[in-house]
């Protein structure tokens, strides 16, 4: 069956509570990259273990609070939730193996855009090298994804964010920080992307809707020993902060003659904010997915690595901007406080 075929008859406007689970799921398995030992169709999944350990993470979007449908499509969710769980298991320098995603679904919701986030999810895996083993639906009041996300160490020891030691550089992969906070902001000044923009805000657009995490890099990190490593998820220094805390040192970032600075120049000359709202983008913004690592002296960085810092002894400040405390606005993302 054809992923179109389940739900004919109901028209071209059908919403979930015009099929059962089975119609929906005979829509959403041929369009999804599934593949285990044991696939969906009993009560759990067997994937195989080459390692002998299982790299295991798990990551949840809620609507209202992680995406909204006004600003992303189904496409655009699906493809955010690969990508953030893929990038969490390449922080540990593990490379995804498979996907277990959960739904749940309000009955109103179009049948078109459940085909669309199937799409979504297919086009991410396809990307960024991840398959689909299984996961379940639900009936909600709203959308809710949560899927989580198994990795496989290759042989290596996991790369934690408790191994920075002082003289150790910081290094960031994944193109220009603070792009996917600025695509936000953008969409709640009513800057939808709906054929009006011009080409450089239609970007920071994709990069908030559909982030592309250097997946490759995390395992390459932990090949060229790198100390410690992360997803940034929640915005540079609160991620620079979780890493100096585990670690019990502190990290300085550098803005000039580096990828901080030149991403918030580029910022500010697409969308002609002051300097200050675009470097708090790029130090507090959240959801580029770009890996952040310390290496130690002599290690040499993968290529796609970009030196941005150094870790310290421990001080008073936990992350040091050029030698000083961050006095800008924000720290960064936190679930429950909003910042």
């Amino acid at each position: 069956m054809r992923a179109g075929d389940a739900g004919r008859g109901a028209g071209g406007d059908a919403r979930l509570r015009d099929l059962d689970e089975a119609r929906l799921l005979a829509r959403l398995l041929p369009v999804l990259p599934v593949r285990a030992l044991l696939g969906p169709g009993d009560d759990a999944a067997v994937v195989a273990a080459p390692d002998g350990r299982v790299v295991a993470t798990t990551d949840t979007l809620v609507e209202g609070l992680d995406f909204r449908r006004g600003w992303s499509t189904g496409a655009d969710v699906g493809w955010k939730a690969v990508a953030q769980n893929v990038a969490d298991v390449a922080a540990m320098g593990a490379t995804c193996t498979g996907l277990l995603i959960a739904l749940g679904l309000p009955g109103d919701l179009p049948v078109a855009w459940v085909d669309d986030f199937a799409a979504g999810v297919a086009a991410a895996c396809a990307a960024l090298g991840a398959v689909v083993v299984g996961g379940d639906l639900s009936g909600a009041s709203e959308v809710v994804v949560a899927v989580t996300a198994l990795g496989d160490l290759g042989g290596r020891a996991p790369v934690l964010r408790s191994g920075a030691r002082p003289g150790d550089v910081v290094a960031l992969a994944g193109g220009a920080p603070g792009r996917s906070a600025a695509g936000l902001d953008l969409l709640r000044a009513g800057r939808g992307g709906e054929g009006g923009d011009d080409g450089a805000v239609a970007e920071l657009l994709t990069a908030h809707r559909r982030p592309v995490p250097p997946v490759q890099l995390g395992p390459a990190a932990a090949r060229a020993g790198a100390s410690a490593l992360m997803d940034v998820s929640d915005g540079l220094l609160r991620d620079a902060g979780r890493i100096a805390a585990a670690s019990g040192a502190a990290l300085e970032l550098h803005l000039a003659g580096t990828a901080l600075g030149g991403s918030a120049a580029a910022l500010a000359a697409a969308t002609g904010v002051g300097a200050p709202a675009a470097l708090a983008w790029v130090l507090t913004g959240g959801e580029d997915h770009g890996l952040l690592a310390c290496f130690p002296p002599g290690a040499r960085a993968p290529e796609g690595f970009h030196p941005v810092g150094r870790v310290l002894a421990p001080g008073q400040h936990p992350v040091l901007v050029d030698g000083a405390p961050w006095a800008g606005a924000g720290a960064g993302w936190d679930h429950f406080d909003g910042r």
